[in-house]
């Protein structure tokens, strides 16, 4: 088995994957709208079909919600489980495409040659680039080098409801050497990475009520206590003058990064000046004595993400409101425990509240951060594989958002997870007119043949 043969068969059959690709783009699979579920089981039958093509053993698994999708092949070691999503994100507002979303096509752009098509990246794009690199394997040497199970899932755009009671009750099948996941993206355009930190997410909603009606401001103006006023000063009390968050105990268990991480990551020369004045802002805002990308891939933050109070029509209602509710986000890293915080937040609101106020909190979702520990032999192996296709080292990255499926795989099936993707920052994912770089289709095709290469 040479891998130099792999890689000139991928290059050879780029078209006839591109065209697979589409084939599998042209299926609607919208998973939060029932109007789709047909064509959600359609896109897993396809998978199931194309997987079978590889020799795989693979099977439409039902589901409270739509069906998993789970194959075996091979044999011997290691044993590697490929996790990818096959649904995707509706496609309003459609005036906004400048073709039909489903009705994917190669177009030529000023950076080069694109597939145009809602999925193209997230994930339909991405989940492909694995399988056409076992595919690629099976042609020029008969077999795959190793044992794999892939497990595709049709829930991830509307909350992988069927998510965690698939995984535990099929915990023995599903449990591998490693997982690998491609979701994420590349530093840059020359520059892949292996995303190691996933920050956790909490939510909060507080609301504030005072008086037991709605009031006019000259009768009770003065006298009334006003829940916006009463709110404003417990947000404006959640940051200190360094942007430090001073909720109690909030840094518990927040690590500080290691020297050779730091140095990898200032070695990436982020422009933070660029990325702020990419949306019309120009100055840092988080924690003052911390780097912008480690605000963004290592460190926690609280945010305020919606404040309503009083009237906001148009024109002007001079009424002294009953309530005010404010929506606030924790983005969470290291070992932070989210109920905790939860607990903490909540007993840091109620302390500032004045006589004649009264808080209800409702709660979303509480998922503790995920950090990959890249001192598995794997880790390295696939950081150097990719460093052999593209221009620039591949770097261990942070991700500023939430994947939770990487942290199942450790807390339900004690496996961890390599998060390996080729999109780009200008991809629009689940928004209109999204694409997949066909070089990165192409070169995400050739870094999993390296890697499967590197992993056994």
């Amino acid at each position: 088995m040479t891998l130099d043969a792999v890689l000139s068969r991928i290059d050879t059959d780029l078209d006839a994957a591109t065209d697979r690709l589409r084939d599998l783009l042209r299926i609607p699979s919208i998973s939060t709208d029932p109007a789709y579920k047909a064509d959600c089981d359609r896109a897993a039958d396809w998978l199931v079909e194309d997987l079978a093509s590889l020799g795989a053993t693979a099977e439409k698994r039902p589901t409270t919600g739509h069906p998993m999708v789970v194959g075996h092949i091979g044999d011997g070691g290691p044993h590697l489980l490929f996790y990818g999503h096959y649904d995707v994100q509706p496609v309003d507002p459609l005036e906004l495409w400048d073709r039909d979303p489903f009705d994917p096509q190669v177009e030529d752009t000023p950076e080069g040659k694109v597939i145009r098509g809602r999925g193209a990246c997230d994930d339909k794009g991405q989940l492909m680039t694995f399988i056409e690199a076992c595919r690629a394997w099976i042609a020029e040497n008969g077999q795959l080098p190793c044992r794999i199970t892939f497990f595709l899932e049709g829930e991830e755009e509307s909350g992988s409801p069927s998510l965690i009671p698939f995984m535990k009750e099929n915990a023995d099948e599903l449990k591998t050497d490693i997982a690998l996941i491609c979701d994420t993206g590349l530093f840059d355009a020359k520059t892949p990475a292996i995303v190691t930190m996933l920050r956790g997410l909490l939510g909060e909603e507080v609301t504030i009520t005072a008086a037991t009606k709605d009031l006019h401001s000259g009768m009770y103006g003065g006298p009334a206590m006003n829940p916006i006023r009463v709110l404003s000063n417990i947000i404006a009390g959640l940051h200190d003058e360094t942007g430090r968050i001073t909720v109690p105990g909030f840094y518990d268990g927040v690590p500080e990064l290691s020297d050779e991480m730091r140095a990898q990551w200032q070695g990436l020369n982020f422009d933070h000046a660029a990325f702020l004045g990419d949306v019309g802002l120009s100055v840092p805002a988080g924690e003052q004595d911390r780097t912008p990308l480690e605000m963004i891939w290592s460190r926690p933050t609280c945010e305020v993400n919606g404040i309503q109070g009083g009237y906001t029509g148009d024109g002007f209602k001079t009424v002294l409101p009953s309530k005010a509710s404010a929506k606030i986000s924790f983005r969470l890293v290291g070992q932070q425990d989210p109920h905790a915080i939860r607990e903490s937040f909540r007993d840091y609101v109620s302390s500032q509240l004045p006589e004649d106020c009264e808080v209800e909190f409702h709660g979303h979702g509480a998922s503790p951060a995920g950090q990959m520990e890249i001192d598995n032999p794997a880790f390295e192996a696939a950081r150097k594989a990719l460093s052999d296709e593209w221009p620039n080292p591949a770097a261990y990255i942070g991700c500023g958002g939430s994947i939770p499926i990487a942290g199942y795989f450790k807390t339900i099936l004690d496996t961890d997870a390599m998060l390996i993707g080729f999109g780009k920052d200008d991809d629009q994912i689940h928004s209109p007119n999204e694409k997949y770089d066909l070089s990165s289709f192409h070169h995400g095709i050739r870094s999993w043949a390296r890697i499967l290469d590197a992993l056994t």
